[in-house]
């Protein structure tokens, strides 16, 4: 008769390497998320199938309801947007452009009232669109 117990090996499985990876991908999470754009408000945008990017000196948005934003400020009335554009332009040496993010329920009278405004002050004016257009 044989009473003696077996050897068992025992499933183990390690950690320590776990820890690595957590830590680094919170550092890319945490990194990745101060490079997306603080100006963000909620809008659907026009689609278009060409991308052209430029650089963003102000950016000015109207949402569904017609409320407009200088950055993330909101304004009301033109003479409004025009002084919270001017020391923004100023303030930019070569090239200031306005990008306009515009609901696509929005007016086009008010998207162009924005770019005589921008034409108005010397700037260069962008519409933002989807560019997964369907």
């Amino acid at each position: 008769m044989n009473i003696r117990r077996k050897l068992r090996a025992h499933a183990e499985v390690h950690t320590g390497p776990l820890n690595d990876i957590l830590f680094i991908l919170l550092l890319f999470f945490l990194i990745a998320a101060t490079l997306a754009n603080p100006n963000v408000i909620k809008l659907s945008q026009p689609k278009a199938k060409t991308e052209g990017k430029t650089k963003q000196t102000v950016v000015v948005s109207i949402d569904a309801n017609q409320v407009y934003y200088v950055g993330t400020n909101k304004v009301t009335g033109d003479s409004a947007m025009r002084l919270a554009l001017i020391p923004l332009i100023k303030k930019e040496t070569q090239d200031p452009t306005i990008v306009i993010n515009a609901d696509k329920k929005v007016p086009i009278d008010d998207v162009v009232a924005v770019m005589r405004i921008a034409r108005e002050l010397g700037a260069k004016s962008v519409l933002a669109v989807d560019r997964n257009a369907q």
